[in-house]
Parts: C-alpha cells; structure tokens; sequence
C-alpha cells in the first residue's frame, strides 16, 4: 500500500515511532459468489483489498475508494463484517504502525476487474472454495464476510 501523503507528514516529526492509523479492508463479492483479490506488488502474494483512509473521509467510504482505485470494480457496502485492533508492524524502512481495521462486507455493481494503479501486479474473482493462497488475516475476513455470525475476539489471548 502506498504511504499517503498525510502520513508522510507526519512522519516527517515523528520519525519511526509507531503510528495507530485507522485501515479498511474491503471484501468483494459478484453475483457469482466470487471473491475480488489483488496480487500486491510489495509482497507478490494474493491479499484482499484494502487501505487507509483520508483525513475526514468515512470508512465506508474509504472502501469504496480503495477498491476502485486497486481493481477498476465499482461496489457497495453491505454491512460491517469486523473491527479489530491488529498487532503492530514495522516496515523495511523502521516505520512501526498499528492499525485499527474495519472490515467491510461489499457487493460489486459494475467495472471490469484489471490491475487499476501501481499497488498490484494482478487483480481477479475467485471462488469461494478456489482461493489462492491467502495469508490469516485475508481468510478469515472472507470466513467472516460469508457469515451472518458475531464474531468476537478473546482481548486476554
């Protein structure tokens, strides 16, 4: 993912010390049941869609946005599917963030799926039982999407 300009800023005071960002991550699915992927171009494997949003913007919104700007495919939102507070990364370069992630359950009307900027190599529908290989946070996210169930997390575990 692309550091934004916002955070760039930011940065640029705070150094490498961690940052608690807000992130979505977006869950697609056609009238096929297939799930919407991109190959990313940092790490080269499957992941679902997903980003940071701007200054302001909703995190509905931001999904919406993400997925466009990745894929070419217009969606909507369906439901909240998770929020969750993720552990904490360092990048390459020292960068340490933790995000707060709000997944969203979201249903393609319209565009063709294509490799849409420079943040993947690949983009494509994949069937539900016929995923590439995704790490844990992708599978589950899609588990979830799938069901109409709560899911809740053990905070002592």
């Amino acid at each position: 993912m692309a550091t934004p300009d916002f955070i760039r800023t930011i940065r640029a005071s705070a150094g490498h010390q961690l940052l608690w960002l807000p992130g979505v991550t977006a869950i697609v699915f056609d009238d096929e049941g297939r799930v919407l992927l991109g190959r990313r171009t940092d790490t080269r494997k499957w992941s679902v869609i997903g980003g940071i949003p701007d200054p302001g913007e909703q995190p509905a919104a931001c999904a919406v946005r993400e997925v466009f700007e990745e894929t070419n495919v217009r969606c909507v939102v369906e439901r909240v599917v998770l929020v969750q507070a993720l552990e904490p990364v360092t990048y390459e370069n020292g960068d340490t963030c933790q995000y707060m992630d709000t997944t969203f359950r979201c249903r393609a009307v319209g565009g063709e799926a294509r490799v849409n900027d420079d943040e993947s190599l690949d983009v494509g529908w994949f069937a539900v039982d016929a995923l590439p290989e995704l790490n844990e946070f992708g599978m589950l996210r899609i588990k979830q999407a799938l069901s109409d169930a709560p899911t809740w997390f053990d905070p002592t575990t």
